[in-house]
């Protein structure tokens, strides 16, 4: 066992495998349908729908992550978004011309970037979604795997949904990851947690071969491409990595209290927090809707790259 609490306090069994070092809530923490149905947005945002600064936070966050994804969108793709949350990172896809679905379990949030973008939403969870196979060029699920009850089923659904020479792009937190509090590590939300090795293991046994993966500049989060390969038979997968238990425990362990608020970490945290709340204070004034909020963020960014590339 790794830990028995989560960031909240709560009751909350962590546990990793002596194997592969794959980390894992155990027992479930919650009915994650319920839970992600109607509380999650709710208990992690406070509303039903997005705030003003929200939907600007979470604009600058798409933004990112187009960045990691351009070189795979030169000429107008199918993007499937999973998670689509409120919608901003779909809306800036589709206002550069790609054909973007969503998939989004919350009813509010999905029915938000419905209203507001004019997205193509599926509302439910991605195991229930409807796809042909090999119908997306790009597959995108950031964030959200690491919140289902089967992570490899989901993965091997997603490959199905992947055109032949598709690509699949996956972000998740590092488990690890020592720029966060060691308090804050492990979230009821959060039923598994992976590192590079972990991830990539999981993956090759459902058909998923690594391209590439980023790390973040903090080492918080990974994002990986994967492309399509052959599924492993069951006699053709080795779960054991070796050493990878040993590494993962390790750093989860010695990232204690004392050694984390000795570093200037929590404190950078703490001013980028103050600075983004004054910044989205402002710019969020005299917001009139969602979609004039991320208009204006997205034209401003296209502005500035046409300014740096003349």
């Amino acid at each position: 066992m790794l830990s028995n609490r989560s960031r909240s306090g709560k009751p909350l069994r962590t546990v990793i495998c002596r194997a592969c070092g794959l980390v894992w809530s155990d027992p479930r923490p919650h009915d994650a349908r319920q839970f992600y149905e109607e509380e999650y947005r709710l208990s992690y945002k406070h509303t039903y729908s997005p705030k003003p600064k929200h939907v600007l936070r979470a604009g600058h966050v798409a933004l990112s992550r187009f960045e990691k994804i351009e070189r795979l969108l030169l000429n107008r793709k199918a993007v499937l978004d999973v998670g689509t949350g409120g919608g901003e990172f779909a809306y800036l896809l589709q206002s550069l011309g790609h054909r973007v679905c969503g998939i989004e379990p919350n009813r509010g949030y999905a029915d938000y970037s419905i209203r507001e973008y004019g997205l193509t939403v599926q509302v439910g969870f991605v195991q229930d979604a409807t796809f042909p196979l090999d119908s997306f060029d790009v597959v995108t699920i950031w964030h959200v795997l690491e919140h289902t009850e089967d992570p490899g089923s989901i993965l091997a659904l997603l490959r199905s949904w992947l055109k032949p020479d598709g690509t699949l792009v996956v972000e998740v937190p590092n488990v690890e990851a020592t720029c966060q509090s060691p308090r804050s590590t492990f979230h009821e939300a959060h039923l598994y947690n992976f590192n590079v090795v972990s991830l990539r293991r999981l993956a090759k046994k459902h058909g998923l071969f690594e391209a590439r993966h980023l790390i973040s500049r903090d080492g918080g989060n990974i994002t990986m491409f994967f492309t399509r390969t052959a599924p492993l038979i069951a006699d053709q997968f080795e779960a054991v990595i070796p050493g990878n238990y040993e590494w993962v425990s390790r750093i989860v362990r010695q990232h204690g209290n004392v050694r984390h608020h000795l570093t200037p970490l929590p404190y950078l945290r703490m001013w980028q927090r103050l600075c983004r709340s004054l910044r989205e204070r402002r710019q969020t004034a005299d917001a009139r809707s969602g979609k004039a909020l991320l208009d204006g963020l997205y034209s401003a960014q296209s502005r500035d790259r046409s300014t740096e590339c003349g």
